[in-house]
């Protein structure tokens, strides 16, 4: 996992988004505050955020270049046109008359500074991965002298991606290194949205205050900085140049550490819309909030990753018989409440190129099968499933470890962390965590946003240490067709690579059910498990 860092220095100057300055019952609207609730994030740096909470505080603050229609596709938002004849050089030019929270006019220079900040490697950003394809990506990213150690190493040679050239304010051209179809898809996920010159330190840094009370160039502002473990503030920005106003004066995300504090909340009309309702009151929910239960397709993958580097783990026989001796019907049925379903393949259902059981017999509950192969392989007589107390994972945990015991006739135990972020810094030192969960929201609609991230040797959430060469090279041969039916053909083939090493087994595909209360309406949730704030209406309105 990279190391992220950021450079302190003098306060950004932060302007609030007055909403009862534009006209037209906006005195109304600025009293309309929805809250939402959220986990804390671990960023809110557009280059750096790790989490979908992150994501959704991101989602009212900034619009992106190119937006996801329902169908999955890329459709042009804050970019009036994206244009490529080859998928490898790309012009994308800007809507006139988009303005950051603070006045400032976004141009091309406001993506460029961005997107070079994101890319050089001594900045530490979590997204760093995404602005590899951009030429001049390894200039920004050297590795030491072997090409083994950590990257990067030395000092960059270059402070700018070579790809980036600015045409003029509102437009600009992106040279990738090799033919990549899915660029403007990509092109929605928050590392590449721009950000404004108040932001940046002299040499390109940005300044550590920016991450706390980010502007944006977005339908809403924040209305002073994060108030960490407690609480982000949102306002509506009467200067917003999109097509969609808020309908609201404002959304207040309360960070909840515990999802059933959060789901007594909304029962009690303290919080307004719950992203997740918790596991354990899935069966009450009818009863507590009527139609006020919202339930849609998610792009979320629940795993159970194994530290391939831990002589434990290193057979995939022994993944492999753990994962035959869970029922993950059984798991999903009680409970989850079939909230979430059995998963037999390492990407979901609404990602195109999705193919049924792809994981094959390991995916398939064989206790006897599972017992004996377990035994053969010289499996440990002690299992840890790690996990993070924030997540609601709890009731999952403790129903796999009884099924391990039972099947397997060994001892295993759920240990838990405060945080997401605790425990994949264990993970990142190699401290002892046995098997953790691992969940997964696709950054953009295609099955790469699964594979690469997650299992390519470089990826950036590769947190188990899977490293294979024949992978790699499928991957970058999907993102480089000529053809959504070639692209997905590679990816397919790089899937069945996943099914025989098993790095990880998959177990759940994800649902969104939302909670809500009954002071508003319109609740509409994407793949990605964000809110959509814009279209978030006051019940009375």
């Amino acid at each position: 996992m990279r190391n992220r860092r950021l450079i302190a220095s003098a306060a950004v100057p932060i302007v609030l988004a007055a909403a009862g300055c534009d006209g037209g019952g906006a005195d109304r609207l600025a009293d309309r505050v929805v809250s939402i609730e959220i986990a804390e994030p671990a960023s809110l740096l557009p280059t750096d955020v790790q989490d979908p909470s992150g994501r959704q505080v991101l989602s009212g603050l900034f619009t992106p270049l190119a937006g996801i229609d329902r169908g999955g596709l890329p459709y042009e938002a804050a970019a009036e046109k994206i244009e490529s004849t080859d998928n490898r050089v790309w012009t994308i030019t800007l809507r006139d008359g988009f303005t950051f929270h603070n006045g400032e006019k976004v141009t091309a220079d406001s993506y460029l500074a961005a997107w070079n900040f994101g890319a050089y490697g001594p900045h530490g950003q979590f997204d760093n991965y995404l602005f590899e394809r951009i030429e001049g990506y390894p200039a920004l990213n050297p590795t030491d002298p072997d090409g083994t150690g950590p990257r990067p190493t030395p000092t960059p040679a270059e402070r700018s991606l070579s790809g980036l050239r600015k045409l003029d304010d509102r437009t600009f051209r992106v040279t990738l290194t090799q033919p990549y179809r899915e660029f403007e898809a990509a092109l929605s996920f928050p590392a590449f949205y721009p950000l404004p010159s108040a932001a940046f330190e002299p040499g390109g840094a940005v300044r550590a205050s920016y991450g706390q009370a980010p502007i944006g160039n977005g339908p809403f502002a924040m209305s002073g900085p994060w108030q960490h473990d407690q609480k982000i503030e949102i306002r509506r920005y009467p200067g917003y140049a999109g097509p969609q106003r808020p309908a609201v004066g404002g959304v207040l995300f309360k960070v909840y550490d515990k999802p059933e504090s959060a789901y007594a909340d909304v029962v009690a009309g303290r919080l307004d819309v719950l992203r997740r309702i918790p596991t354990a009151k899935l069966a009450h929910a009818a009863a507590d909030l009527g139609n006020r239960v919202q339930r849609a397709p998610s792009s979320a993958i629940q795993l159970l990753a194994f530290p391939t580097f831990d002589p434990a783990f290193g057979r995939p026989e022994v993944r492999k018989a753990i994962s035959m001796a869970i029922d993950r019907d059984e798991i999903a049925t009680k409970v989850f409440h079939e909230s979430q379903h059995a998963a037999t393949s390492f990407v979901p259902p609404v990602v195109a190129g999705y193919r049924a059981d792809t994981c094959g017999d390991a995916c398939v509950f064989n206790p006897t099968k599972a017992r004996a192969l377990y035994a053969s392989a010289g499996g440990p007589p002690r299992l840890t499933i790690s996990y993070n107390v924030d997540g609601g994972h709890h009731d999952w945990v403790e129903a796999t470890c009884a099924q391990l015991r039972a099947n397997l006739g060994v001892e295993c135990v759920g240990q838990g962390e405060p945080k997401f972020a605790d425990l994949l810094a264990k993970v990142a030192r190699r401290q002892p965590v046995g098997a953790f969960r691992l969940g997964w929201v696709m950054d953009y609609p295609s099955m790469e946003s699964y594979l690469s991230p997650l299992y390519s040797t470089a990826g950036s959430s590769n947190y188990y240490g899977y490293s294979n060469a024949e992978f790699d090279n499928l991957v970058r041969a999907g993102a480089a067709a000529a053809t959504a039916e070639e692209a997905i053909r590679k990816y397919q083939l790089a899937e069945d690579l996943l099914a025989r090493d098993l790095p990880i087994m998959p177990l759940r595909y994800g649902q969104n059910t939302v909670g809500y209360s009954a002071k508003v309406r319109n609740v509409t949730v994407d793949p990605y498990s964000v809110i959509d704030v814009v279209k978030l209406e006051w019940a009375d309105s």
